[in-house]
């Protein structure tokens, strides 16, 4: 508990998560040779791996501890470390008592807030013998969702001198071609000093969402032709920079594994809210391009946040409160469950297996 404690205590951004890295790194050698740890695994120096068993299949639980500017672990990711982590070590303790075939392994994936770290951890090849991915988040309501139902999105920073205007008039104008679940997202970082004075340079951020990644695209290159235009009308250089990691891909939840959850959450007494089939909500994640890697779930587990939801100051209060971590503890007890269940029972990691590559077929 001290452990994680640290993390919310300490929050730290993207790429800079070096006290939480530590923390957690330093908790799993202290447990012994038998779990086998990877400091700044994958050369990334915020990035970690432990591992637990032998044979069999490959169960990886991902473990997110960012945080945001100004109000820290608003997103929860603390509990997101925590319930990882627990979940990891119920699992390995159970190998470890039923001397089974299989290996469990948490992976500490950083900067899922700015440039998606798991897509760089995929590149790096992290997750090319996993079976199975599984991670849990914490939302504002009071039930169990079954899984989180997460759009696609690109993200593009334009920098320009002073069209702004012009090219905030012409993406409105495209409001009729955007459908109702998608968004477009667009701040102004830096628009100038002064009222009278005309700026130099002018940068405008922006960030397009769609439930499939084929859509944002489409989305982004319209707002880039926006932009085009726009430099072109007022005599204005235009400069596009894209973030280094790439888009996140829409998240494909994996039904089987779902199903698992939902039948150890209700082992534990406790309800689930089914999600599957539902309409996708506006939120993205890079586990998204894990789910194109390897079966995945990304499941989510409501906490007493007094109605303040996800990135505000209200939901960073309640991230670190005792009660949100023994939310935590029942949600790393229905993952724990599935996840040992789907390395011991060969009909449902079969399954899990069948449905992935129908997934995956055009």
């Amino acid at each position: 508990m001290t452990e994680i404690l640290a993390i919310f205590q300490n929050p730290e951004l993207a790429l800079q998560e070096h006290t939480a890295h530590d923390t957690l790194v330093a908790a799993l050698e202290s447990l012994g040779p038998a779990i086998k740890v990877a400091p700044h695994a994958y050369n990334a120096p915020a990035a970690f791996e432990a591992e637990f068993g032998s044979g069999g299949r490959v169960l990886t639980f991902n473990a997110e501890y960012d945080a945001l500017p100004d109000v820290g672990h608003a997103c929860g990711h603390n509990l997101i470390a925590t319930t990882s982590l627990w979940a990891f070590l119920a699992v390995a303790e159970a190998l470890q008592e039923s001397k089974l075939p299989g290996r469990v392994r948490l992976l500490g994936t950083p900067a899922e807030e700015t440039i998606g770290g798991k897509i760089t951890l995929i590149k790096a090849g992290a997750y090319k013998d996993a079976d199975a991915c599984l991670m849990v988040h914490p939302t504002s309501s009071s039930h169990f969702p079954d899984h989180i139902l997460g759009d696609a999105f690109d993200k593009t920073l334009a920098i320009t001198t002073s069209s702004v205007t012009r090219r905030c008039w012409r993406m409105a104008l495209l409001r009729q071609h955007v459908r109702p679940e998608e968004r477009i997202h667009v701040i102004i970082p830096e628009g100038g000093i002064a009222t009278n004075v005309i700026p130099e340079k002018v940068m405008l951020a922006f960030t397009v969402r769609a439930p499939m990644l084929a859509r944002a695209e489409v989305l982004d290159q319209r707002i880039v032709s926006c932009c085009k235009g726009a430099a072109e009308a007022t005599g204005c250089e235009l400069d596009i920079t894209r973030r280094d990691a790439g888009a996140y891909a829409d998240l494909r939840t994996n039904v089987a594994i779902c199903g698992a959850f939902q039948d150890a959450i209700k082992g534990l007494g406790l309800e689930t809210q089914n999600n599957v089939g539902r309409e996708t909500t506006p939120v993205s994640t890079d586990q998204g391009n894990v789910s194109h890697e390897c079966p995945s779930w990304h499941g989510a587990f409501g906490i007493s946040s007094e109605g303040a939801n996800p990135h505000t100051v209200g939901f960073e209060k309640a991230a670190g409160t005792r009660s949100s971590f023994d939310r935590a503890l029942l949600a790393c007890e229905g993952m724990a469950i599935a996840a040992y269940r789907f390395l011991t029972d060969d009909e449902l990691a079969e399954e899990v297996r069948k449905e992935f590559e129908a997934s995956r077929t055009p």
